[in-house]
């Protein structure tokens, strides 16, 4: 298989912020050796349990006190060789860069791989490699709502999840902790039935579960994760080819570090807790339709067709990982057939500011910068006015 020899470069131009409270923020950009932005990178301390994923364009932020000076930092993508650094001494180097390189992997032996029956074990092994005893994920949630692609409606919540991993078909109870708007500019006020985080887990195909014998396998490629190696699998519908899910498996621990699908878009990413277990980190999907319009709004939105494409795209951060019995603390207060734009939870600014939020992405400020347009009112005023 054709490998592409990259250096993977985690440039951190990072202002180290102390805050009145002792909280130190570190942030920078992850990108390859050309400068390309690489989504979707894990940066965690392990011990602690405190971590975050890259974004879109490869930026992330990273929140610690003092008390963390000694941890480790682990940065890890599948591809790539992991890297661990310790707190202090990267804040000491003076140009901040950790390079990851490439983990090139040979895996001439798996044409003799029984596809069906690897996928099999990969899924049978589930409660082994992924942490299925009960858990509380912290996630910040987003919800973009788009019309002709121009974003008219946002909805992010910081969201506390108790969950079993994907041994559990749903999410056992969810607590939205809280939430901010834009203002609602849609012409057509499409709901949804449910609130957008259950399909999290309800379109997980893992947690679905897969009828292995429905698809087509073949091996796409070979690459590795902290160390193991891995292939990747895909698996074609056999009545419908257009749809297909796609298996990130180590070859010696049958686990499942990556899911991809054709159903909206799906990705979901997973990354390992200090004890070696998996635990997800990362998810995002798009969901499109063409809606009705009236003959007024065709007019005034100057479309020569009776229905307008609307979409909404939706990303999951996970921002930490509690797995401590005591500190578990999930109030599901989720209401059935209730939007996630329907939810009246004060806007806290003081929470928002001081969250671990990721740095602004390409496509989160082009999405803001269209919401503030289009009536010229600045998206905090827009949080404060509908909050």
């Amino acid at each position: 298989m054709k490998k592409i020899k990259l250096t993977l470069l985690l440039i951190l131009f990072t202002s180290i912020i102390f805050s009145q409270n002792g909280v130190i923020k570190l942030a920078g950009t992850i990108t390859d050796i050309n400068k390309e932005p690489l989504p979707y990178v894990a940066i965690s301390i392990l011990s602690k349990s405190i971590g975050t994923s890259s974004n879109d364009d490869g930026g992330f932020s990273l929140k610690i006190t003092k008390e963390n000076f000694e941890d480790i930092i682990t940065v890890s993508t599948i591809g790539f060789k992991t890297v661990k650094i310790k707190v202090q001494d990267f804040i000491n180097q003076k140009e901040k860069t950790i390079i990851l390189e490439e983990d090139v992997v040979s895996l001439d032996e798996i044409i003799l791989i029984n596809y069906i029956s690897f996928v099999k074990d990969a899924l049978k092994n589930l409660r082994k490699t992924t942490y299925s005893s009960g858990h509380q994920l912290n996630v910040l949630y987003r919800r973009f709502s788009t019309e002709n692609n121009v974003s008219r409606f946002l909805v992010e919540q910081y969201i506390k999840i108790y969950d079993r991993g994907p041994t559990s078909e749903v999410f056992e109870e969810v607590e939205i902790a809280e939430d901010r708007r834009s203002v609602d500019y849609r012409y057509v006020k499409k709901k949804q039935n449910f609130h957008a985080v259950i399909m999290t887990a309800r379109q997980n195909t893992l947690r679905k579960g897969i009828s292995r014998r429905d698809y087509n396998w073949e091996v796409l490629d070979d690459t590795s994760y902290d160390g193991e190696e891995i292939i990747v699998i895909e698996g074609k519908m056999k009545n419908a080819a257009r749809n297909w899910v796609r298996l990130y498996i180590g070859i010696d621990t049958k686990a499942i570090y990556k899911l991809e699908k054709s159903a909206n878009n799906a990705t979901y990413i997973y990354k390992k807790n200090k004890e070696g277990k998996l635990v997800l980190s990362y998810h995002n999907r798009e969901y499109k339709s063409l809606e009705p319009i009236t003959p007024y709004l065709r007019k005034l939105l100057k479309l020569n067709k009776n229905k307008i494409e609307v979409s909404y795209r939706h990303e999951a951060i996970v921002l930490g990982v509690v797995t401590a019995r005591k500190r578990i603390k999930v109030s599901g207060n989720i209401v059935k057939g209730k939007d996630i734009g329907d939810y009246e939870i004060p806007y806290n600014a003081t929470f928002w500011k001081n969250l671990n939020l990721p740095p602004d992405s390409k496509f989160y400020k082009k999405s803001v910068k269209e919401l503030e347009s289009l009536f010229g009112v600045p998206i905090e005023n827009q949080f404060n006015a509908i909050n």
